[in-house]
């Protein structure tokens, strides 16, 4: 054995238990675990001289799982190279982007993420030329920070050999004025086929550097395995950088646990390529590929998620958005996909998204049998129709959201929708009551990687910042802490295929556990942001130990 873990406060998993109790854990060469059980009796069934790590009364749970995030922008974004900052205002967002621009090299892009114009003061769409006004001759982009939207200035625009006569790719959109202007915002598939470029004057070594700081940061927050999305739907654009996590795990650096999903295209075979590699006899147990990602809805803010009946604040007539493929297409796709045995998560946020969606898997699960790697699962359902919760459980599939989108655009929910749609959005506790599988994250770098925040907002409902509203928004959705550390861990280990291995303190799973400073099962809600963590341990490699 390589050490034993006791403490007297031990949460094994929300499907085992409600409260922590007095527990060891053994822990063996290959970085799991051997026996589970009291203290005494886990440290006779080992080898005498077997190191004890005594935790005290600190509370020990299951590495943290962030089901979805994008990790390619998260550490970028995270990086020196990139200003995150939403703006109180146009005005204010550029004047700062200005003295960012002052710390960057000659030659480099200047590149924001994080502008929410509905939330700024006064709320109106940006346009280029107060950019242009900033920057006359460097290229700057600012990405929204729902991740669907860019705003460039006209020298990112020459750049990128977007003009007044281009045409958008299906599924995007070119913003223009009423003479017809480009106003240097572009939407959706838009935005997304030009991301890649946005960065291309960083090395290698830049990405790797990224990398590495940001998994030291996600450590520091009890981290310990996450799902890397498909950030586009365009071939070549999903973001998904293989070759830095091979790269930092040959030389010990990744410290963390990667599952990959990349976009799901006619072509399978960069997939099945992954899954080859990942899974032979000598692989790394620190990197997988479970599964694809494909994009079916955009987002209700912008009015880009897919409805049943029109928005409650139409932009035109029949407004109710638009899914990004047709719904034949996704149905080819993911049946596809279902024959040769792989899950697929799709983003889905309009209830109109989340209903089709849910007919492509019932289709999918009556003529196939289920994925050999993943599971099938919905990313986002911001608003659902009410009978569809049912059908998640009855097919099994898994609801990823993200607690911290919840309060993100505070009001917008009744405005775009309406008080009736708005009551079923985001229904933590509802799912719970039907059984559906949740799985918890963060959609980084959309909100911070920042685990105590994901804890807290599923609790409380309340905003992590402001802590608004009082007394949580749709209070009858929050849920118990003991369920909220189980979506978060065994939850999110469900959408990656690996509730067999990771999510829980059991005998034969990896030890992925994180020490705290306070028992998050028995604290008030109010103190759970200030809860430290005080050690992560990766399949029994300490990777983060407080000062």
């Amino acid at each position: 054995m390589k050490f034993i873990v006791r403490s007297k406060r031990v949460f094994t998993s929300a499907r085992s238990c409600t409260a922590p109790r007095e527990l060891a854990f053994a822990v063996d060469e290959a970085g799991r675990i051997a026996h589970v059980g009291a203290p005494d009796d886990v440290i006779a069934a080992c080898p005498a001289a077997t190191p004890v790590v005594d935790f005290g009364d600190r509370f020990i749970c299951p590495g943290f799982h962030d089901a979805h995030l994008h990790f390619f922008h998260t550490a970028v974004y995270n990086s020196p190279f990139v200003l995150m900052h939403m703006g109180e205002s146009e005005a204010e967002l550029v004047a700062r982007t200005r003295e960012f621009a002052a710390t960057l090299p000659e030659g480099a892009w200047v590149v924001t993420q994080g502008w929410r114009d509905y939330r700024w003061d006064p709320p109106v769409p940006p346009t280029k030329r107060s950019l242009d006004e900033a920057f006359p001759d460097r290229p700057c982009a600012m990405c929204s920070g729902d991740g669907h939207t860019l705003w460039l200035n006209s020298r990112a625009l020459e750049e990128l050999g977007i003009t007044r006569d281009s045409e958008p790719p299906a599924g995007g959109i070119y913003d223009r004025d009423a003479s017809g202007e480009l106003t240097g915002v572009i939407r959706e598939a838009a935005a997304m086929e030009l991301q890649p470029r946005l960065l291309e004057w960083l090395s290698q070594a830049d990405f790797e550097r990224a990398y590495t700081e940001q998994m030291a940061r996600m450590a520091e927050q009890g981290i310990t395995s996450i799902c890397d999305m498909s950030l586009m739907p365009l071939p070549g654009c999903d973001f998904i950088r293989e070759d830095i996590y091979e790269a930092l795990d040959a030389r010990g650096a990744l410290t963390l646990r990667a599952h990959l999903f990349p976009t799901l295209l006619d072509d399978m075979s960069r997939l099945e390529r992954l899954q080859e590699r990942y899974g032979a006899p000598d692989a790394s147990p620190l990197i997988k590929a479970p599964g694809f990602k494909q994009f079916f809805d955009g987002v209700s803010s912008q009015h880009t998620a897919y409805l049943t009946e029109p928005y409650a604040n139409p932009r035109y007539p029949g407004d109710r958005g638009h899914l990004t493929v047709s719904a034949e297409r996704m149905r080819a796709l993911v049946l596809a996909a279902a024959e040769r045995g792989h899950a697929v998560r799709i983003h889905t946020i309009g209830d109109g998204a989340i209903h089709a969606a849910l007919d492509i898997f019932e289709e999918a699960r009556a003529r196939f049998d289920l994925p050999t790697q993943g599971r099938n699962t919905l990313e986002h359902l911001e608003n659902l129709l009410p009978g569809d919760i049912a059908r998640l459980h009855d097919l099994g599939i898994v609801a990823s959201s993200q607690p911290c989108h919840i309060t993100l655009d505070p009001g917008g929910p009744e405005r775009d929708l309406g008080e009736e749609r708005a009551r079923i959005m985001w229904p933590f506790a509802t799912y719970a009551r039907a059984g559906v599988r949740q799985a918890f994250g963060t959609d980084s770098p959309i909100t911070p990687v920042t685990s105590m925040n994901v804890l807290y907002t599923a609790v409380t409902r309340q905003d992590p910042v402001t802590h608004e509203p009082a007394g949580g928004w749709l209070p009858s959705e929050r849920i118990p802490m003991a369920q909220a550390l189980g979506n978060y861990t065994l939850g999110s280990a469900c959408a990656a295929g690996r509730e067999s291995e990771l999510g829980s303190l059991e005998p034969g799973k990896f030890a992925d556990f994180v020490a705290l400073g306070r028992d998050l099962t028995a604290c008030s809600p109010d103190e759970i942001q200030a809860t430290r963590v005080l050690a992560t341990y990766v399949g029994g490699r300490c990777v983060y130990e407080a000062m």
